[in-house]
Protein backbone atom coordinates (compact mmCIF):
# COMPACT_ATOMS: atom_id res chain seq x y z
CA UNK A 1 0.00 0.00 0.00
CA UNK A 2 0.84 3.49 -0.75
CA UNK A 3 2.83 5.25 2.73
CA UNK A 4 4.17 8.31 3.91
CA UNK A 5 6.79 6.35 5.03
CA UNK A 6 8.53 6.76 1.75
CA UNK A 7 11.12 4.23 -0.02
CA UNK A 8 12.63 4.77 -3.45
CA UNK A 9 10.51 4.20 -6.72
CA UNK A 10 7.07 4.26 -4.68
CA UNK A 11 5.18 7.30 -5.80
CA UNK A 12 5.59 10.32 -3.35
CA UNK A 13 3.93 12.99 -5.46
CA UNK A 14 1.35 13.92 -8.00
CA UNK A 15 -0.20 17.02 -9.53
CA UNK A 16 -2.62 17.71 -12.42
CA UNK A 17 -2.25 20.46 -14.93
CA UNK A 18 -5.21 21.87 -16.43
CA UNK A 19 -6.54 24.08 -18.64
CA UNK A 20 -8.24 25.74 -15.45
CA UNK A 21 -6.85 26.40 -12.49
CA UNK A 22 -9.83 28.23 -10.47
CA UNK A 23 -12.21 26.11 -12.09
CA UNK A 24 -10.05 22.53 -11.34
CA UNK A 25 -10.04 23.84 -7.51
CA UNK A 26 -13.28 24.34 -7.55
CA UNK A 27 -14.50 21.09 -8.83
CA UNK A 28 -12.01 19.30 -6.52
CA UNK A 29 -12.54 21.13 -3.72
CA UNK A 30 -16.50 20.09 -3.94
CA UNK A 31 -15.65 16.82 -5.08
CA UNK A 32 -12.85 16.24 -2.24
CA UNK A 33 -12.99 19.10 0.41
CA UNK A 34 -9.49 20.26 -1.09
CA UNK A 35 -8.37 23.75 -0.98
CA UNK A 36 -5.47 24.93 -3.50
CA UNK A 37 -2.75 27.11 -1.48
CA UNK A 38 -0.28 28.93 -3.53
CA UNK A 39 3.31 27.81 -3.64
CA UNK A 40 4.02 31.78 -4.07
CA UNK A 41 4.82 34.34 -6.62
CA UNK A 42 8.09 32.46 -7.45
CA UNK A 43 6.03 29.46 -8.54
CA UNK A 44 4.46 30.30 -11.79
CA UNK A 45 1.32 29.52 -10.87
CA UNK A 46 1.99 26.35 -9.05
CA UNK A 47 0.03 25.54 -5.77
CA UNK A 48 -0.55 22.86 -3.39
CA UNK A 49 -4.22 21.02 -2.87
CA UNK A 50 -4.88 20.78 0.78
CA UNK A 51 -7.24 18.53 3.22
CA UNK A 52 -7.32 19.21 6.52
CA UNK A 53 -4.08 21.23 6.16
CA UNK A 54 -2.60 18.60 5.13
CA UNK A 55 -1.00 18.66 1.54
CA UNK A 56 -2.32 15.56 -0.61
CA UNK A 57 -1.67 17.01 -4.24
CA UNK A 58 0.03 19.62 -6.17
CA UNK A 59 -1.69 21.79 -9.38
CA UNK A 60 -1.26 24.15 -12.27
CA UNK A 61 -2.59 25.64 -14.94
CA UNK A 62 -0.92 24.84 -18.37
CA UNK A 63 -1.01 25.18 -22.13
CA UNK A 64 -1.98 23.69 -24.56
CA UNK A 65 1.37 22.93 -25.85
CA UNK A 66 2.02 21.25 -22.47
CA UNK A 67 -0.68 18.86 -23.51
CA UNK A 68 -3.67 17.84 -22.46
CA UNK A 69 -4.98 18.37 -18.72
CA UNK A 70 -4.12 15.41 -17.10
CA UNK A 71 -2.52 13.76 -13.51
CA UNK A 72 1.10 12.61 -13.06
CA UNK A 73 1.97 10.37 -10.62
CA UNK A 74 5.77 10.89 -9.38
CA UNK A 75 7.91 8.42 -8.19
CA UNK A 76 10.96 9.03 -5.73
CA UNK A 77 14.51 8.59 -6.28
CA UNK A 78 17.80 9.10 -4.82
CA UNK A 79 19.13 10.61 -7.77
CA UNK A 80 17.09 12.03 -10.63
CA UNK A 81 19.66 12.80 -13.10
CA UNK A 82 21.06 8.83 -12.80
CA UNK A 83 17.34 8.03 -12.85
CA UNK A 84 16.53 9.71 -16.06
CA UNK A 85 19.85 8.86 -17.68
CA UNK A 86 18.50 4.85 -16.94
CA UNK A 87 15.28 6.04 -18.46
CA UNK A 88 16.74 7.16 -21.33
CA UNK A 89 18.94 3.77 -21.59
CA UNK A 90 15.55 1.84 -20.90
CA UNK A 91 14.09 3.55 -24.51
CA UNK A 92 12.22 6.07 -22.54
CA UNK A 93 12.75 9.94 -22.94
CA UNK A 94 13.18 12.89 -20.48
CA UNK A 95 10.38 15.57 -21.70
CA UNK A 96 11.74 18.11 -18.57
CA UNK A 97 15.41 17.32 -17.59
CA UNK A 98 16.10 17.02 -13.59
CA UNK A 99 15.88 20.51 -11.83
CA UNK A 100 15.99 22.06 -8.58
CA UNK A 101 12.47 22.94 -7.08
CA UNK A 102 13.00 26.29 -5.04
CA UNK A 103 15.04 23.72 -2.72
CA UNK A 104 12.23 21.98 -1.89
CA UNK A 105 13.77 18.63 -4.23
CA UNK A 106 14.73 17.77 -7.42
CA UNK A 107 11.80 16.98 -10.50
CA UNK A 108 12.02 15.64 -13.51
CA UNK A 109 9.16 14.71 -15.91
CA UNK A 110 10.08 11.63 -18.23
CA UNK A 111 8.32 9.33 -20.88
CA UNK A 112 8.39 5.59 -20.77
CA UNK A 113 8.82 3.35 -23.42
CA UNK A 114 5.23 3.54 -24.43
CA UNK A 115 4.78 7.37 -24.19
CA UNK A 116 3.63 7.39 -20.68
CA UNK A 117 4.48 10.72 -19.16
CA UNK A 118 5.63 10.28 -15.22
CA UNK A 119 7.45 12.32 -13.04
CA UNK A 120 10.64 11.83 -10.62
CA UNK A 121 10.83 13.83 -7.31
CA UNK A 122 14.17 13.50 -5.72
CA UNK A 123 13.31 14.86 -1.78
CA UNK A 124 14.83 17.97 -0.15
CA UNK A 125 12.63 20.10 2.09
CA UNK A 126 10.02 18.59 0.97
CA UNK A 127 9.70 14.76 1.05
CA UNK A 128 6.03 14.23 -0.47
CA UNK A 129 2.37 14.35 -0.07
CA UNK A 130 1.39 14.35 3.51
CA UNK A 131 -1.48 11.79 3.01
CA UNK A 132 -2.48 9.03 1.40
CA UNK A 133 -4.67 6.08 1.69
CA UNK A 134 -6.99 8.49 3.65
CA UNK A 135 -10.60 9.53 2.21
CA UNK A 136 -9.52 12.12 -0.28
CA UNK A 137 -6.33 11.14 -0.69
CA UNK A 138 -3.95 9.16 -2.88
CA UNK A 139 -4.47 5.30 -2.60
CA UNK A 140 -3.19 3.31 -5.77
CA UNK A 141 -2.06 3.78 -9.04
CA UNK A 142 -2.36 2.35 -12.57
CA UNK A 143 -0.67 2.06 -15.67
CA UNK A 144 -2.42 1.26 -18.82
CA UNK A 145 -0.08 -0.15 -20.89
CA UNK A 146 -0.21 -1.94 -24.65
CA UNK A 147 2.91 -4.27 -23.31
CA UNK A 148 3.28 -5.30 -19.70
CA UNK A 149 6.55 -7.27 -20.31
CA UNK A 150 7.68 -4.33 -21.81
CA UNK A 151 6.63 -1.91 -19.22
CA UNK A 152 7.78 -3.90 -16.56
CA UNK A 153 11.20 -4.21 -17.78
CA UNK A 154 11.53 -0.68 -18.52
CA UNK A 155 10.16 0.80 -14.64
CA UNK A 156 12.36 -2.45 -13.32
CA UNK A 157 15.74 -0.75 -15.02
CA UNK A 158 14.60 2.95 -14.30
CA UNK A 159 13.08 2.67 -10.69
CA UNK A 160 14.10 -0.81 -9.75
CA UNK A 161 10.06 -1.81 -9.73
CA UNK A 162 9.50 -5.42 -9.13
CA UNK A 163 6.00 -7.10 -10.31
CA UNK A 164 4.07 -10.31 -9.78
CA UNK A 165 0.76 -12.00 -10.75
CA UNK A 166 -2.15 -11.64 -8.28
CA UNK A 167 -5.18 -14.17 -8.27
CA UNK A 168 -8.42 -11.58 -9.62
CA UNK A 169 -11.74 -12.43 -10.45
CA UNK A 170 -11.45 -13.51 -14.28
CA UNK A 171 -7.77 -14.02 -14.21
CA UNK A 172 -4.60 -12.51 -12.54
CA UNK A 173 -3.72 -8.98 -12.02
CA UNK A 174 0.11 -7.57 -12.55
CA UNK A 175 0.82 -5.80 -9.41
CA UNK A 176 3.72 -3.71 -8.53
CA UNK A 177 6.24 -2.35 -5.53
CA UNK A 178 9.92 -1.04 -4.99
CA UNK A 179 12.28 -3.18 -5.17
CA UNK A 180 12.56 -5.65 -2.47
CA UNK A 181 9.88 -4.33 -0.41
CA UNK A 182 7.64 -7.03 -1.13
CA UNK A 183 3.65 -7.66 -1.40
CA UNK A 184 2.67 -5.64 1.70
CA UNK A 185 4.14 -2.41 -0.18
CA UNK A 186 2.41 -2.90 -3.50
CA UNK A 187 1.19 0.68 -4.59
CA UNK A 188 0.04 -0.09 -8.18
CA UNK A 189 -0.59 -2.16 -11.17
CA UNK A 190 -0.26 -2.72 -14.73
CA UNK A 191 -3.19 -3.61 -16.78
CA UNK A 192 -3.19 -4.13 -20.59
CA UNK A 193 -4.67 -1.49 -22.47
CA UNK A 194 -6.03 -4.05 -24.75
CA UNK A 195 -8.36 -5.49 -22.28
CA UNK A 196 -10.41 -2.70 -20.76
CA UNK A 197 -12.73 -1.00 -23.59
CA UNK A 198 -12.72 2.15 -21.02
CA UNK A 199 -9.47 2.85 -21.85
CA UNK A 200 -8.41 1.32 -25.26
CA UNK A 201 -9.69 4.28 -27.08
CA UNK A 202 -7.62 7.06 -24.88
CA UNK A 203 -4.12 5.67 -24.70
CA UNK A 204 -1.44 4.27 -22.09
CA UNK A 205 -1.10 6.25 -19.52
CA UNK A 206 -1.07 6.04 -15.29
CA UNK A 207 -4.38 6.43 -13.51
CA UNK A 208 -4.47 7.62 -10.07
CA UNK A 209 -7.03 6.52 -7.71
CA UNK A 210 -7.87 8.61 -4.83
CA UNK A 211 -9.90 6.77 -1.75
CA UNK A 212 -13.28 8.07 -0.65
CA UNK A 213 -15.90 7.29 1.87
CA UNK A 214 -18.67 6.99 -0.73
CA UNK A 215 -18.17 6.19 -4.45
CA UNK A 216 -21.60 6.23 -5.50
CA UNK A 217 -21.92 9.89 -3.51
CA UNK A 218 -19.01 10.77 -5.45
CA UNK A 219 -19.43 10.17 -8.80
CA UNK A 220 -22.68 11.55 -8.67
CA UNK A 221 -21.44 14.76 -7.34
CA UNK A 222 -18.48 14.60 -10.32
CA UNK A 223 -21.52 14.47 -12.60
CA UNK A 224 -23.00 17.41 -11.44
CA UNK A 225 -20.22 19.53 -11.22
CA UNK A 226 -19.33 19.02 -15.00
CA UNK A 227 -16.79 15.67 -15.22
CA UNK A 228 -17.90 12.62 -16.77
CA UNK A 229 -18.14 8.83 -15.07
CA UNK A 230 -16.03 7.06 -17.53
CA UNK A 231 -16.92 3.69 -15.77
CA UNK A 232 -19.68 3.63 -12.93
CA UNK A 233 -19.59 2.58 -9.85
CA UNK A 234 -18.49 -0.98 -10.06
CA UNK A 235 -17.69 -3.64 -7.44
CA UNK A 236 -14.15 -5.62 -7.61
CA UNK A 237 -14.61 -9.19 -4.91
CA UNK A 238 -11.62 -8.27 -2.47
CA UNK A 239 -11.18 -4.93 -3.75
CA UNK A 240 -13.48 -2.62 -2.91
CA UNK A 241 -15.82 -0.26 -5.17
CA UNK A 242 -14.36 2.21 -7.79
CA UNK A 243 -15.07 4.20 -10.62
CA UNK A 244 -13.65 6.11 -13.52
CA UNK A 245 -14.58 9.63 -13.37
CA UNK A 246 -12.54 12.87 -15.56
CA UNK A 247 -12.85 16.27 -14.44
CA UNK A 248 -14.62 19.07 -15.99
CA UNK A 249 -11.59 19.57 -18.16
CA UNK A 250 -10.44 15.96 -19.43
CA UNK A 251 -7.94 14.79 -16.81
CA UNK A 252 -8.49 11.30 -16.02
CA UNK A 253 -8.99 10.11 -12.53
CA UNK A 254 -10.72 7.14 -10.18
CA UNK A 255 -11.98 6.73 -7.14
CA UNK A 256 -12.31 3.67 -4.37
CA UNK A 257 -13.58 2.54 -1.52
CA UNK A 258 -11.12 0.01 -0.42
CA UNK A 259 -11.97 -3.08 1.19
CA UNK A 260 -10.61 -3.34 4.77
CA UNK A 261 -7.21 -5.40 4.29
CA UNK A 262 -6.57 -8.38 6.88
CA UNK A 263 -3.43 -7.23 8.68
Amino acid sequence: MLTTRFVNGAPNWIDVGTSDIDGATSFYGALFGWRFQSAGPDAGGYGFFQLDGKTVAGGVQTTPEQGPPSWTVYFQTPDAESTAKAAEQAHGRVFFPPMDVMGQGTMAVLADQAGVPFGLWQPALTKGFDVANEPGSLCWVELYTPDIAAAAAFYHATLGLETSAVPFPGGTYTCVNPSGAGENAMFGGMVPLADDPTEAESGPYWLPYFEVAEVDTVVAKAAELGGRVRMPATDVESVGRIAKLADPYGARLAVIKSVPQET
